[in-house]
């Protein structure tokens, strides 16, 4: 059966129409995939001042690690009756207090929104450490707060350097590991001898 020419011409307008279409509809979604990054990935056209996962995730582990030492430098404060403990509490509030301003600034400009307290394992020792007094607390707060967490931040701040991807993130964490360290060498000055 022959269709008439005027459907045949209807029907090729119509195929042309529908290229048209489907060439249309893909555009957005060609644009979007040339300028937006996927999950995970960080393009220096779409996400300049913003943080990979990965990098966000450190970001929030630097903000705790500094929230927990100032929290557990202020109980120091309040418990111990230990002069080189106290001070050495004051001085880890106010080189934490410090840090933390500078971790808040970089997470602005790379708008992240950081936690507002310490992690999980922080709150747990922090509950640990209230429950103590005297000798006891002095000694566990040195050894604690003072040794063993800023061993472990050492290791975050080297973890930074060595896998985050923001240079801003790893500069920071260049700035602070020195310090840290120093913190480290005071916390075992002030851990008392074993008898």
């Amino acid at each position: 059966m022959l269709i008439p020419s005027k459907f045949k011409l209807s029907r090729a307008a119509l195929a042309g129409v529908a290229v048209s279409a489907l060439a249309l509809a893909a555009l957005p979604a060609a644009a979007q995939t040339s300028t937006t990054a996927g999950p995970g990935t960080s393009s220096s056209a779409t996400d300049a001042g913003k943080l990979a996962r990965a990098d966000k995730g450190l970001l929030d582990d630097l903000a705790q690690a500094n929230i927990a030492e100032i929290e557990a430098g202020k109980m120091a404060l309040e418990k111990s009756q230990n002069a080189e403990v106290k001070k050495f509490a004051q001085h880890m509030v106010d080189e934490h207090t410090s840090a933390l301003a500078e971790v808040q600034a970089l997470a602005r400009a790379k708008s992240v929104t950081l936690p507002d307290g310490p992690g999980a394992m922080a709150k747990t020792k922090a509950t640990a450490l209230k429950a103590l007094s005297g000798n006891l607390f002095d000694t566990e707060y040195a050894k604690r707060a003072g040794v063993g967490d800023h061993e472990a931040t050492i290791k975050l701040l080297n973890k930074i350097q060595t896998d985050a991807k923001d240079p801003d993130l790893k500069a920071l964490a260049g700035k602070m590991l020195p310090k840290v360290e120093t913190h480290l060498e005071m916390a075992k000055a002030v851990v008392p001898a074993k008898k």
